[in-house]
């Protein structure tokens, strides 16, 4: 004959109780997969956002600019004094540079470059 065991029953079987451990390597894992979707929509919105971006805003309006031409020995200086006789030349000076976007203070003979009109009254 045969002896029954009691303690388990017959219909269910043994499971073997296991803890999940995650290592270290495994955390950096579960944290990247977590924050690529923002990566990637963080990396989409730079992409595609905002570079160029309309205005209603409306140009300056027509006469608003005179067109100078740069003659040898002309400098920001000596044009500067010249538009606006009156006028502070380091202010006329620094207005030039903005309005035509000079990354330095040199010109180059038969450049042209753009006086506001309203300038001379100064």
């Amino acid at each position: 004959m045969s002896t029954l065991d009691i303690t388990a029953p017959a219909f269910a079987p043994r499971v073997p109780a296991t803890r999940l451990r995650l290592t270290a390597r495994g955390r950096r894992v579960l944290a990247a997969l977590a924050a690529l979707p923002a990566v990637l929509a963080l990396a989409i919105a730079i992409v595609s956002g905002g570079g160029a971006l309309a205005s209603g805003e409306g140009g300056a309006p027509a006469g608003a600019f005179t067109q100078v031409t740069v003659v040898p020995g002309d400098t920001l200086w000596s044009i500067a004094q010249d538009a606006a006789p009156s006028a502070d030349p380091r202010d006329v000076v620094d207005e030039i540079i903005r309005l035509n976007a000079l990354s330095s203070g040199a010109l180059v003979a038969g450049q042209t470059i753009s006086l506001p009109v309203d300038i001379a009254s100064r």
